[in-house]
Protein backbone atom coordinates (compact mmCIF):
# COMPACT_ATOMS: atom_id res chain seq x y z
CA UNK A 1 0.00 0.00 0.00
CA UNK A 2 1.67 3.22 -1.15
CA UNK A 3 1.70 6.46 1.46
CA UNK A 4 0.01 9.38 0.03
CA UNK A 5 2.42 12.36 -1.20
CA UNK A 6 2.88 14.45 1.67
CA UNK A 7 3.17 17.78 0.38
CA UNK A 8 5.17 20.17 2.38
CA UNK A 9 5.75 23.97 2.00
CA UNK A 10 8.76 25.74 2.37
CA UNK A 11 9.26 28.83 4.77
CA UNK A 12 11.29 31.56 4.45
CA UNK A 13 14.09 31.92 6.83
CA UNK A 14 13.48 35.32 7.70
CA UNK A 15 15.99 35.82 10.57
CA UNK A 16 18.80 34.75 7.46
CA UNK A 17 17.06 37.16 5.19
CA UNK A 18 18.07 40.03 7.30
CA UNK A 19 21.05 39.37 8.61
CA UNK A 20 22.10 38.36 4.98
CA UNK A 21 20.91 41.77 4.09
CA UNK A 22 22.69 43.40 6.74
CA UNK A 23 25.98 41.46 6.13
CA UNK A 24 25.61 42.13 1.92
CA UNK A 25 24.62 45.36 2.78
CA UNK A 26 27.70 46.30 4.99
CA UNK A 27 30.27 44.86 2.55
CA UNK A 28 28.36 46.52 -0.88
CA UNK A 29 28.96 49.90 1.69
CA UNK A 30 32.23 49.36 2.32
CA UNK A 31 32.91 48.17 -2.02
CA UNK A 32 31.34 51.47 -2.99
CA UNK A 33 33.04 53.60 -0.38
CA UNK A 34 37.17 52.24 -0.85
CA UNK A 35 36.76 51.14 -4.57
CA UNK A 36 34.19 53.37 -6.36
CA UNK A 37 36.21 56.62 -5.46
CA UNK A 38 39.25 54.87 -7.18
CA UNK A 39 36.94 54.97 -10.32
CA UNK A 40 34.73 57.46 -10.48
CA UNK A 41 36.83 60.23 -8.72
CA UNK A 42 36.63 61.73 -5.31
CA UNK A 43 36.56 60.32 -1.90
CA UNK A 44 34.78 57.72 0.54
CA UNK A 45 33.29 60.65 2.24
CA UNK A 46 31.49 61.79 -1.28
CA UNK A 47 30.39 58.51 -1.48
CA UNK A 48 28.37 58.41 1.82
CA UNK A 49 27.45 61.96 1.04
CA UNK A 50 25.44 61.05 -2.17
CA UNK A 51 23.78 58.46 -0.13
CA UNK A 52 22.78 60.70 2.50
CA UNK A 53 21.79 63.36 0.22
CA UNK A 54 18.47 61.27 -0.41
CA UNK A 55 17.45 62.28 3.02
CA UNK A 56 18.98 65.13 4.10
CA UNK A 57 18.86 67.21 0.47
CA UNK A 58 21.79 67.80 -2.29
CA UNK A 59 23.00 70.73 0.14
CA UNK A 60 24.67 67.75 2.30
CA UNK A 61 26.72 67.57 -0.94
CA UNK A 62 29.17 70.69 -0.75
CA UNK A 63 32.49 70.88 -0.65
CA UNK A 64 34.72 69.87 1.05
CA UNK A 65 33.47 66.41 0.96
CA UNK A 66 35.07 65.06 4.72
CA UNK A 67 33.50 63.55 7.74
CA UNK A 68 29.79 64.83 8.59
CA UNK A 69 28.50 63.08 11.01
CA UNK A 70 24.75 63.61 10.26
CA UNK A 71 25.93 62.28 6.69
CA UNK A 72 27.58 59.31 7.90
CA UNK A 73 24.48 58.11 9.98
CA UNK A 74 21.87 58.82 7.67
CA UNK A 75 24.10 57.50 4.44
CA UNK A 76 24.76 54.27 6.18
CA UNK A 77 21.12 54.15 8.13
CA UNK A 78 19.15 54.80 4.74
CA UNK A 79 21.59 52.27 2.77
CA UNK A 80 21.27 49.24 5.22
CA UNK A 81 17.67 49.79 5.55
CA UNK A 82 17.12 49.86 2.30
CA UNK A 83 19.90 46.65 1.59
CA UNK A 84 17.61 44.50 4.59
CA UNK A 85 14.40 45.12 2.83
CA UNK A 86 15.60 44.30 -0.23
CA UNK A 87 16.99 40.97 0.91
CA UNK A 88 13.83 40.21 2.06
CA UNK A 89 12.02 41.29 -0.83
CA UNK A 90 14.42 38.96 -2.64
CA UNK A 91 14.27 35.94 -0.30
CA UNK A 92 10.31 36.71 -0.68
CA UNK A 93 10.67 35.79 -4.61
CA UNK A 94 13.30 32.83 -4.96
CA UNK A 95 12.99 30.94 -1.66
CA UNK A 96 11.19 28.32 -3.20
CA UNK A 97 14.21 27.13 -6.14
CA UNK A 98 17.68 26.29 -5.82
CA UNK A 99 21.00 27.92 -5.64
CA UNK A 100 21.93 28.04 -8.55
CA UNK A 101 18.28 29.98 -9.52
CA UNK A 102 19.32 32.19 -6.19
CA UNK A 103 22.08 32.91 -7.45
CA UNK A 104 21.67 33.55 -11.28
CA UNK A 105 18.34 35.44 -9.48
CA UNK A 106 20.08 37.56 -7.58
CA UNK A 107 22.32 38.56 -9.80
CA UNK A 108 19.43 39.95 -12.18
CA UNK A 109 17.76 41.21 -9.50
CA UNK A 110 20.89 43.29 -8.24
CA UNK A 111 21.07 44.13 -12.17
CA UNK A 112 17.49 45.64 -12.00
CA UNK A 113 17.98 47.65 -8.33
CA UNK A 114 20.76 48.81 -10.18
CA UNK A 115 18.91 50.09 -13.16
CA UNK A 116 16.11 51.82 -11.12
CA UNK A 117 18.84 53.37 -8.93
CA UNK A 118 19.95 54.87 -12.53
CA UNK A 119 17.60 55.47 -14.50
CA UNK A 120 14.43 56.52 -12.29
CA UNK A 121 16.10 57.62 -9.12
CA UNK A 122 18.33 60.47 -11.28
CA UNK A 123 15.36 62.15 -12.04
CA UNK A 124 15.09 63.01 -8.48
CA UNK A 125 18.83 62.69 -7.17
CA UNK A 126 20.69 63.51 -10.92
CA UNK A 127 23.82 63.71 -8.84
CA UNK A 128 24.08 59.78 -8.50
CA UNK A 129 23.87 59.73 -12.17
CA UNK A 130 28.21 59.63 -11.42
CA UNK A 131 28.11 56.25 -10.32
CA UNK A 132 26.68 55.06 -13.83
CA UNK A 133 28.68 52.84 -15.86
CA UNK A 134 30.10 49.00 -14.99
CA UNK A 135 31.80 48.77 -11.83
CA UNK A 136 28.52 50.37 -9.76
CA UNK A 137 26.39 47.61 -11.80
CA UNK A 138 28.95 44.81 -11.31
CA UNK A 139 28.95 45.68 -7.02
CA UNK A 140 24.80 45.24 -7.96
CA UNK A 141 25.11 42.12 -9.35
CA UNK A 142 27.82 40.81 -7.18
CA UNK A 143 25.54 41.58 -4.04
CA UNK A 144 21.88 40.82 -5.47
Amino acid sequence: MSQPAIRTRQIVDWSAAFWAGLVAGSVFLLSSVFILPHVVGGNAWMILRMFASVLLGEDILAPPATFDLSAFFAGVGLHLVLSVLLALLLALVIHRWGLLVGFVGGALFGLAVYAIHMYTLTLWFPWFYILEGMPFAILHMIFG
